[in-house]
């Protein structure tokens, strides 16, 4: 059972990027799931949260240009990051939680290999 992240890159600031994490061992339809960052030298921190209904959560600071979403058939989460920001730049998770969804990172139980966004000036 893992979680497989991809998707991210280099691009400029106010570009778009959009990354995914691929599931694979079982289906993941009815846990929550969730994608964190991480910065060089700063605490992990919650971007987005989806439940298995669909019910939404956001960052304050990234509320309004990133979307979290997830495609059941495919068995795969996406995090569609518009007007990217340098402060964006990160190493980006997803995770999945037995709980509805969660915004909490103990929460999380499973986690993905993490992948970089670099936002240039």
């Amino acid at each position: 059972v893992q979680l497989q992240a991809s998707g991210g890159g280099l691009v400029q600031a106010g570009g778009s990027l959009r990354l995914s994490c691929a599931a694979s061992g079982r289906t993941f339809r009815r846990n929550g799931m969730g994608w964190f960052r991480q910065a060089p030298g700063k605490e992990r921190e919650f971007v987005a949260g989806l439940s298995w209904n669909e019910d939404t959560s956001y960052a304050d600071s990234v509320k309004g240009r990133f979307t979290i979403s997830r495609d059941n058939a495919k068995n795969t989460v996406y995090l569609q990051m518009n007007s990217l920001k340098t402060e964006d730049t990160a190493v980006y998770f997803c995770a999945a939680t037995p709980n509805y969804s969660s915004s909490t990172k103990s929460d999380y139980i499973l986690w993905g290999q993490g992948t970089l966004v670099t936002v240039s000036s």
